[in-house]
């Protein structure tokens, strides 16, 4: 038959064929081991209470994943001197960032205010990233409250160039044009790069919700949505870190909460005291006012009078409890108002509206957020409430930072909180 005599052919030719090499597979490509990176995240005047499943789903998520707790700001529960006691470990009065606006005998022709560089002002504390610098360990800040100063540095500015000093390896100044997006994609090209320049600690800040806040009052909508507008961004950095196969230790916290305020809970000083008897250098939530030469007594008797929904104090009597009080650039008296009301210099031609922060830091609402998640942090634990100079020791303890006994931070929360 034909079909026998052609499967023994086609058998006699695959006998004869020449055996063909193996063809040896492509290699297939190694994927970096990545060292986990470790992101400080500010979110400027987030309550704890912001944090929900609607509002914020992605913070939501990490906390109930990790580690979250309601966080005590340090006095005055205002944004300079608390993002400075997170990133130093110490207290506003022990830091010298004791207001977002203050002055010291040193200086008597200058004033700080929030766009104050001068290294004069911030070298008293150390913040973390100038402290891993010196450990070898590569930092960025995205906008954190002074870390544009060049710490350490000394001297007039020379086109805005202090003499010494030094920065995190990486920073930007602050700009308020560049929004929360476009700050995630900073941090994320700084991860891009290769080992050797690539950062192992970063700072991020957002300062959305404080505005919304300020303007629209801590319950509005438009608070709300702005808290879920940082959330969002905060989920776009968690996939790009995904996509780099970067791991994270994510630690979020905030400066202070905030206060609902109103043009019938103000306070007007120049009907407390002679407007020629005082100089207010800061008003609000809290006032620091100077005596006018001469006139010292004059103006303690004034505020030694009982003042509904406000407390007034001498430097030295400024109660225990605030911890504040002993540095240099506190002034001389202090009045703090009832949470809701407003010190103000006079009475106000329009209204008040909106919301403001600066109370007494024991203040439900003044306390502020704390959401930490990563390979460090351990799984659906909900802390007690502690103080904001905990942060700089629990970080030190991330990084591998030598503990630092000279702060006001209780390292404890590391124990609690960490793997």
């Amino acid at each position: 038959m034909r079909i026998p005599i052609l499967f023994a052919a086609l058998a006699l030719a695959g006998g004869c064929a020449t055996p063909r090499a193996p063809v040896a597979a492509a290699p297939m490509p190694v994927a970096e081991a990545r060292a986990p990176v470790t992101i400080l995240i500010g979110i400027d005047g987030a309550r704890p209470d912001y944090l929900s499943p609607t509002v914020t789903p992605i913070l939501s998520r990490l906390a109930a994943d990790g580690v979250s707790a309601s966080m005590q700001p340090s006095f005055p529960t205002k944004t300079f001197p608390n993002f400075w006691t997170i990133a130093t470990g110490v207290r506003p009065d022990k830091s010298g960032i004791v207001g977002n606006k203050m002055e010291d005998a040193a200086r008597p022709d200058e004033t700080f205010t929030m766009e104050t560089a001068d290294p004069f002002w911030w070298n008293t504390a150390k913040p973390i990233w100038i402290a891993a610098e010196q450990a070898g360990i590569r930092s960025a800040t995205m906008f954190w409250p002074g870390s544009e100063v060049a710490w350490g540095g000394h001297g007039k500015p020379d086109h805005g160039v202090y003499a010494g000093g030094a920065h995190a390896a990486d920073w930007q100044a602050f700009n308020q044009a560049i929004d929360a997006n476009q700050r995630v994609d900073a941090v994320i090209d700084w991860l891009r790069r290769p080992a050797a320049t690539r950062p192992r600690f970063v700072t991020l800040y957002f300062d959305d919700v404080d505005a919304a806040g300020h303007e629209h009052g801590p319950d509005a909508t438009e608070t709300r949505s702005a808290m879920t507008h940082v959330d969002a961004a905060i989920g776009r950095l968690q996939r790009e870190l995904a996509t780099l196969g970067q791991p994270a230790n994510l630690i979020v916290v905030a400066d202070h909460g905030m206060a609902a305020i109103a043009t019938d809970r103000v306070i007007a000083l120049d009907r407390i005291a002679p407007a020629n008897s005082y100089r207010p250098i800061e008003t609000g939530p809290y006032a620091a006012i100077d005596p006018t030469p001469g006139r010292e007594g004059e103006l303690a008797a004034a505020l030694a009078r009982p003042h509904p929904h406000m407390q007034c104090w001498p430097k030295a009597a400024i109660p225990a409890r605030l911890r504040y009080g002993t540095n240099p650039r506190v002034a001389a008296f202090l009045c703090l108002a009832d949470i809701g009301w407003t010190i103000a210099p006079t009475a106000p031609a329009r209204p008040v509206t909106g919301g403001a922060h600066g109370y007494d830091d024991a203040a439900p609402e003044m306390q502020a957020m704390f959401v930490a998640n990563g390979p460090a942090f351990r799984a659906g634990v909900t802390l007690p409430s502690f103080r904001n100079t905990a942060i700089n020791p629990l970080l030190r303890r991330i990084l591998g930072i030598a503990p630092d006994p000279t702060l006001d931070g209780d390292a404890g929360i590391g124990a609690a909180a960490l793997r």
